[in-house]
């Protein structure tokens, strides 16, 4: 079974990224190369700040809308809480 997850990156110009993966480190190299989301390719680099692992696709995609619906204070606060946490 793959393990999912909900990522939030910090560009270069200081915006953040939210998006989901079944392979994190290919996922950041692919946004990092300019081969990623159109929005990161011309902020690069990218930076992980915070990851959530999730059990499915739909979790992950789940928990992606409820983070892009946060105010970026509080995006602020999970990325300042770290990088990894289990879902």
């Amino acid at each position: 079974m793959t393990e999912w997850s909900c990522y939030l990156l910090r560009c270069a110009d200081g915006t953040l990224y939210c998006g989901v993966t079944n392979d994190l480190a290919r996922r950041i190299a692919a946004h990092n190369a300019g081969r990623g989301a159109r929005y990161t390719s011309g902020r690069r680099p990218v930076v992980l700040v915070w990851s959530e692992a999730c059990a499915t696709r739909g979790d992950a995609l789940r928990r992606e809308l409820q983070v892009k619906a946060l105010p970026r204070r509080a995006k602020l606060g999970l990325a300042a809480r770290g990088k990894t946490r289990q879902g």
